[in-house]
């Protein structure tokens, strides 16, 4: 396999994580619009302040993955964690250990923050990302999750 690079999002690289979003919302049997999600994306990445946080996953000057992170409080906890939002990997790029890649820059990221826990949740019927979770280590908890339009 050709050499990766794992690093942070640039501008010039929405157009391609919007496809790479677009395939993952796709892959979750989910509805995806890419409605004013540049314009969203530019502000909460690239602000002084970000509140979300984006690694990406380039081989030969193209986008194969990503993942995206915020840090959050806990109250049970009274302490700070980082929620990852998503982690994706074209379908090619899966099985390589790219995931584990990911992940480790992910706690990495973490600790910089001053976090010692990453909480994240994949649907039930993708057992090869629970497979590969539990493979890093990580638990699980059964909750449901809910949507409130507004």
């Amino acid at each position: 396999m050709k050499k990766t690079k794992i690093r942070f999002i640039q501008k010039n690289d929405l157009d391609e994580l919007l496809c790479l979003c677009e395939a993952h919302a796709l892959y979750e049997k989910a509805r995806f619009s890419k409605e004013r999600k540049k314009e969203n994306l530019t502000k909460h990445l690239f602000s002084s302040t970000p509140i979300l946080y984006c690694l990406v996953i380039e081989l030969d000057s193209k986008l194969i993955g990503y993942a995206t992170y915020m840090k959050q409080y806990s109250t049970w906890d009274a302490d700070f964690y980082v929620y990852m939002d998503c982690l994706f990997l074209n379908e090619k790029s899966r099985g390589l250990g790219l995931g584990k890649e990911l992940m480790n820059k992910i706690k990495e990221e973490a600790k910089k923050l001053g976090c010692d826990l990453i909480q994240w949740q994949t649907p039930t019927f993708n057992t090869g990302a629970i497979n590969f979770y539990k493979k890093i280590g990580a638990e699980s908890k059964n909750k449901e999750r809910f949507f409130l339009q507004l």
